[in-house]
């Protein structure tokens, strides 16, 4: 009884539990995270009018759990009842961003939402890691990055419906203006490179900005700073082309 005389032990001890609470529920895994999902969606989707055709899948495309289910399964339905689902799903707590096998566009209320982000978080992962390289001085890409932008387009396939922006860096080895035309130059490059392999040219923008944007915590003189960028931009969704669009439902 006397623990509860004093209100300051009494906080402390709110306080601590409060604190292992978070732990536990932040220590939650990823697969476990994504498997809850997994079990709660099928529900939503059958109130949904989706039961029996469509089912969500909460891992990217290489198997990595995801918070950003694929929905598969709703071809043979019609568009509001593809809406209801996809804003069902999205509603469930913890969700993120809804895209379809045959369109990675997420139906709300009408509108098309298209929310990309995590697209933009792989093509980074891959880049922290490695780095698309040319040879020096040139905008010729290196025969060893070839692997690497195989990568980058399965990465960025998910985020077709945005725009990709491609943005190209240098170190200051030379004259400013001769880095910004070479920086612009190799940002074109990886442009022609995803468009080789398949990525719509129409989604695609560039930008050199030469070495004016140095690695945080880099010397400007560090050739780690020669590199390229991507970032998607959510808020200009392209108009699918006849290609693109799926076929009739």
């Amino acid at each position: 009884m006397n623990i509860f005389r004093r209100p300051p032990l009494v906080v402390a001890l709110g306080a601590s539990a409060i604190f292992l609470l978070a732990r536990f529920v932040a220590g939650a895994s990823a697969p476990e995270f994504a498997a809850r999902l997994s079990t709660e969606a099928p529900a939503s989707i059958t109130e949904a009018g989706g039961g029996g055709h469509v089912r969500a899948i909460f891992l990217t495309q290489r198997g990595l759990p995801s918070r950003h289910p694929l929905l598969v399964g709703g071809e043979p339905l019609d568009e509001t009842t593809r809406a209801d689902i996809a804003h069902a799903v999205a509603s469930i707590p913890g969700v993120g961003g809804i895209r379809w096998s045959d369109g990675d566009m997420m139906a709300m209320g009408g509108e098309q939402v298209f929310r990309p982000l995590h697209c933009q978080e792989d093509v980074q992962a891959l880049l922290r890691a490695r780095s698309i390289r040319f040879e020096e001085s040139s905008s010729r890409m290196d025969i060893g990055s070839d692997e690497l932008i195989d990568e980058v387009v399965t990465a960025l396939r998910p985020c077709l419906g945005a725009i990709i922006l491609i943005t190209g860096h240098t170190d200051n080895s030379g004259p400013e203006p001769g880095n910004i035309a070479l920086s612009s130059e190799r940002a074109n490059a990886v442009r022609a490179a995803l468009v080789e392999h398949g990525i719509p040219a129409d989604g695609l923008r560039t930008r050199g900005v030469g070495s004016r944007r140095p690695v945080e915590g880099l010397e400007p003189t560090d050739p780690a700073n020669r590199r390229i960028e991507f970032s998607v931009i959510a808020t200009e969704p392209i108009r699918p082309t006849p290609v693109d669009t799926p076929a009739p439902r």
